[in-house]
């Protein structure tokens, strides 16, 4: 069976101390959840979790179970996690609090410090930022690591860090190796390589749900900070038109690319046999293909995944402006 039309995905979401929840209201997601959620898992196939399909001809199955019977028309060229999983995970954050202070890994540490532990790179798009919000992106210049060494578990590691205001729009990559936080008031789209491995440094002595300090793992996050690679700050990126639609590159790493589309007519695509995820920012849109009748309404929140198996399709705004992450699983 060749997978001919696009999915969408159920989001699943999860508590964290941190978050709030406006987040889960606006997705509908209030009343299967109790307490703040800080993350809605959007795209996933790990093996303790998976994103359904929720509509559709393949509504009712996971990503996991489409991974394992339909990979080739999945994923087509793109290349698969190391542990032969989906390459991306996709989330949306609210932090009402500030997020800890952690680090993950770059290949060479994961495969060093062992036990699971997984790369990743990951990509922020701001969707929301209260007047005062920060992010916490990589050291100050002239930190040294012995001195951010003996600072790395108390408050004073946050003097350390570099910080930047965020505001709606803004684009920022986080390369595998970074010291970052997401600071209170700040909603985003997160995306990046499928792993959920995540080493704190400090968590501002906050009490987690259970009423017990949340753990730090000290060590294993100093061994995966990139000490020679300064990030590269927020960042606004300028439309490109062409005709009534306009484009921006956001990121491109080794796994995903990241562009915004703002349409205001139909815009052809083809899957050239890669994966294509999208996340709808805004407005209401639809979806068609070309060797399929019918199609598939877009609106605020969705998130979509085009099978490299689609080939040509067509995506445009069904009253007024449709605004889209176009995320491409590269190969």
């Amino acid at each position: 069976m060749s997978l001919q039309e696009p999915l969408r995905f159920a989001p699943r979401p999860h508590v964290k101390v941190w978050g709030g929840r406006a987040l889960a209201e606006f997705l509908g997601l209030a009343d299967g959840a109790e307490g703040p959620v800080g993350e809605v898992w959007a795209l996933v196939d790990r093996q303790d979790e998976s994103t359904v399909v929720s509509s559709g001809t393949y509504e009712g199955r996971s990503l996991r179970g489409l991974m394992l019977s339909e990979r080739p028309a999945l994923l087509g060229s793109s290349d698969p996690s190391l542990d032969d999983t989906f390459p991306l995970l996709i989330k949306l954050l609210e932090a009402e609090q500030d997020l800890s202070v952690q680090v993950h890994p770059d290949a060479r540490a994961a495969e060093t410090l062992g036990n699971g532990a997984e790369p990743k790179d990951e990509f922020w798009y701001i969707l929301s930022a209260e007047p005062d919000a920060r992010v916490y992106l990589g050291l100050q210049e002239g930190v040294e690591c012995a001195a951010f060494a003996a600072e790395a578990d108390s408050t004073n590691v946050v003097q350390l860090l570099a910080s930047y205001p965020v505001k709606a729009g803004d684009s920022i990559f986080v390369p595998a190796g970074t010291v970052h936080s997401i600071g209170a008031g700040i909603r985003l789209v997160e995306v990046q390589e499928n792993s959920n491995t995540t080493y704190r440094l400090y968590d501002w002595d906050r009490i987690g749900l259970d009423g017990q300090p949340r753990g730090c793992q000290v060590k294993e996050a100093l061994a995966s900070i990139n000490y020679d690679e300064q990030p590269v700050p927020p960042r606004q990126v300028e439309l490109e038109y062409e005709g009534a639609n306009g484009f921006a590159l956001l990121c491109e790493s080794k796994t995903f690319r990241v562009e915004r589309l703002v349409l205001n007519e139909p815009l052809m695509h083809d899957t050239a046999s890669r994966a294509w995820a999208y996340v709808v920012l805004a407005g209401k849109g639809e979806m068609t293909a070309s060797e399929v009748e019918g199609a598939w309404p877009l609106q605020a929140g969705d998130t979509w995944l085009c099978p490299a198996s689609l080939g040509p399709y067509s995506i445009g705004a069904s009253d007024g402006e449709l605004i889209v992450l176009r995320i491409e699983a590269k190969a």
